[in-house]
């Protein structure tokens, strides 16, 4: 069957929320929705005139897999065929849930025939890259087991790390916990001159956490809604979907890890145990100018890192771990969840709050190759601030706790394709877009914006301000904007707990090209971005996936 770009499930549904007055704010009416244009007769079709340089298949269907080796797990999982295209094009994790690793050029005309046969409605997202609103994977465009979507785009994103996932509303948290995973790696020109690891030097490091049960099952959320309030913990590490999280590199070896935290809502503070500083090379989009030495990596849920990793200087036999360093519980959302306004929540977790392994690296016989770390990675053009049409008056965007306890932008949870006036921008701009969490900054603009201003959500309001109700109604947010890359203008923290901010602020990257960012509580972030190539629906949203799914997410709309 072939998915109609109307799913009339979801229509329906919207239109129910609209009648039940099921709304926030009471000016949802100045929201409006595409729905009423939309063409049920249109369907969408493999184009015959779209010559693919790779065509894949791409199912998601049930599995069982080998996590433990004593036993079988149920999972779901990507299963991958090339239809056309090279080996090269496709690498599957042997053992794993997770998977495949898909690697196209800048460039490719890339077509991917995506098959659900999983029992529940899903539909697949490009997480980073620059595609149409037809590829992008928007919940609009979920199809039910059985039926087959079409993707057809050309790679426009320079060299790095991305990855895919599911992005079906209410139900994103879910699929990706069972197995719905993979990365996008992509190469250019540039990157090809310099000499950086490549093949079995260039190494994907998927983290993520997970908790099973006594039968080896996976299990997901507890029992209460607080667990689901504050995003799924998990028990153990997995590393690309393997209980094993040991990586038995070679001596005098240099390689490239490409850092995924494909976690559902947990952040980590990333460290080498042995002391030396961690070197970055890239980030979500891509190389960074010059190399990066940092103590400490701060790793949001969707945020990717490539490092680089000289096992030079380590003897045979050796052994050198990436551990999370403690960050205290109540900073991490902990006063709201753990015993406070909201009650308490399941304790079977990692604790933030203590250290604890997230990868080993074994050293083995020597495995040397002839790699180096360049002075310069890359030369680039980052997007200037009076460049923007509303360098003035920045667009603003409050991820808050709202009513009914409700994770809400600006107020406002997804409602299908309902766009707001402020989520309307135009094709050929650049914009700045300033997002904070919990809190309304208004010293540098007077722009309140409209119902998020110095009232419920100001300083000194219910939401707002150092300690009290503000910060313990306060989490983290990841956010991730589709369809482009952003370049961070700056960050203010004054609102944010200075003890968190120290223990924090050695571990953010702001350089470089970035779709994802760890907005903390009390933070506001200026973020630069283009509206470029495509017209349509786009979403942004927060990473924490049990947030997305009760609706921390929005549509933006370019015209």
């Amino acid at each position: 069957m072939i998915k109609k770009n109307v799913n009339r499930r979801n229509f329906i549904q919207t239109a129910s929320l609209a009648a039940a007055g099921f709304y926030v704010m009471p000016f949802f009416a100045s929201c409006k929705s595409d729905a009423s244009t939309r063409h049920p007769e249109t369907v969408n079709k493999m184009n015959k005139d779209f010559i693919a340089d790779l065509d894949l298949q791409l199912t998601a269907l049930p599995s069982q897999t080998g996590i433990y080796p004593e036993s079988s797990t149920k999972t779901y999982s990507y299963r991958a065929s090339i239809i056309k295209g090279s080996e090269g094009n496709l690498q599957n994790i042997e053992g794993s849930y997770l998977g495949p690793v898909i690697r196209v050029k800048k460039g490719d005309k890339v077509r991917v025939r995506y098959e659900n046969q999983i029992p529940a409605e899903s539909i697949v997202h490009w997480h980073g890259l620059h595609v149409s609103h037809e590829n992008d994977g928007h919940p609009e465009h979920v199809i039910s087991e059985g039926e087959t979507y079409y993707y057809e785009f050309e790679v426009m994103n320079r060299a790095g790390t991305y990855w895919f996932h599911p992005h079906p509303h209410k139900h994103t948290g879910e699929q990706v916990y069972k197995g719905l995973a993979g990365l996008f790696i992509v190469s250019d020109k540039d990157e090809e001159k310099l000499n950086l690891p490549q093949g079995e030097y260039d190494i994907p490091v998927v983290i993520q956490d997970r908790t099973f049960n006594d039968n080896r099952q996976l299990q997901y959320l507890g029992d209460g809604e607080m667990d689901r309030m504050q995003g799924f913990l998990g028990e153990q590490i997995l590393i690309n979907g393997k209980i094993d999280n040991t990586l038995n590199l070679g001596a005098n070896g240099k390689y490239r890890l490409r850092l995924l935290n494909g976690s559902n809502s947990r952040a980590y503070k990333l460290a080498w145990d042995h002391g030396e500083a961690i070197t970055v090379l890239g980030v979500d989009g891509g190389l960074l100018k010059a190399p990066k030495r940092m103590p400490y990596l701060m790793l949001g849920p969707a945020q990717r890192i490539d490092v680089w990793l000289d096992l030079s200087q380590q003897s045979e036999n050796s052994r050198i771990k990436l551990v999370h360093l403690p960050i205290p519980l109540e900073m991490m959302g902990g006063g709201m969840m753990n015993g406070g306004m909201m009650g308490n929540s399941s304790s079977n977790h990692l604790p933030y709050d203590t250290q604890f392994d997230i990868l080993e690296i074994k050293v083995g016989a020597s495995a040397e190759n002839n790699a180096q770390l360049p002075g310069e990675l890359s030369s680039f053009n980052t997007l200037a601030a009076t460049d923007a049409i509303n360098k003035n008056n920045p667009r603003t965007f409050t991820f808050a706790m709202g009513g009914m306890m409700k994770w809400t932008i600006n107020g406002r949870i997804y409602n299908g394709t309902e766009v707001a006036e402020e989520e309307t921008v135009k094709l050929d701009t650049t914009e700045i877009w300033r997002i904070n969490n919990g809190n309304q900054f208004s010293s540098d603009s007077d722009d309140d914006s409209g119902m998020m201003g110095r009232g419920m959500h100001g300083n000194g309001g219910m939401m707002g301000g150092q300690g009290g109700m503000g910060n313990m109604m306060q989490m983290p947010h990841p956010v991730h904007i589709h369809q482009l890359q952003f370049n961070i203008l700056n960050r203010k923290t004054e609102e944010v707990d200075q003890k968190l901010w120290e223990l924090t602020k050695d571990g953010f990257i702001n350089e470089g090209w970035q779709d994802s960012v760890y907005l903390l509580p009390g933070m506001q972030m200026d973020l630069i971005m283009r509206f470029e190539d495509f017209k349509g629906l786009f979403l942004y949203h927060c990473h924490n996936l049990e947030h997305e799914d009760m609706g921390m997410m929005r549509n933006f709309k370019i015209v």
